[in-house]
């Protein structure tokens, strides 16, 4: 399944997928495996793990924090998914995969409230304001992010103003905000819960 995790090459002939999309090895376009039970719920997990690109242990923890949280346990640990900083960068269009934009806030060029930020995994809360610093607004990598990005509609719990570069979160991602994520949430919590 395509995940989208290289930016701007998975929209092109380039892509893996695209390319070739069956196992590798010498009979890789013949083995058909049926995935039943068990392993259907660990590649759901795992599919969530590589699209956010997070090790096995943070997973873990963001699982626990959302399932000890009122409400849907699934619907919990998605918006704290979608709430990261680095997440959030990739969703405004200030990174062009999610992994570039993990490496801009780890360099420091985020401002968050003002403040500036420096952890991928700083969760951001409605009325949180999300801009590049002053001196990072001429990075070209950042602007070129920006310019390949444009044609992409913004979430509908966010506010960005691409001129200048900021952003504003205005409420908690729902379920229903993240329609372009096609992921079973209610597989990983049952894995979880084994």
């Amino acid at each position: 399944m395509k995940l989208f995790l290289k930016g701007e090459r998975c929209y092109t002939e380039k892509c893996a997928i695209e390319k070739r999309n069956f196992p590798p090895g010498q009979h890789g376009k013949d083995r058909k495996p049926k995935i039943v039970g068990y392993g259907l719920q660990l590649r759901e997990k795992q599919k969530a793990r590589r699209y956010y690109q997070l090790l096995e242990n943070q997973f873990r923890n963001l699982f626990e924090k959302a399932a000890t949280m009122k409400g849907i346990a699934g619907d919990n640990m998605l918006s704290l998914l979608e709430r990261r900083l680095d997440n959030v960068m990739y969703r405004i269009g200030f990174g062009t995969s999610r992994s570039q934009s993990r490496q801009l806030v780890r360099h420091g060029h985020v401002n968050v409230n003002g403040r500036r930020v420096d952890i991928p995994s700083f969760t951001v809360k409605p009325g949180d304001v999300i801009s590049i610093r002053d001196n990072s607004k001429a990075n070209p990598t950042i602007l070129h992010a920006r310019d390949a990005t444009a044609h992409a509609p913004n979430p509908n719990w966010l506010d960005v103003d691409r001129e200048n570069l900021t952003a504003k979160v205005l409420s908690t991602p729902k379920r229903e905000d993240l329609v372009q994520i096609q992921l079973n949430e209610q597989l990983i919590v049952e894995l979880y819960s084994k």
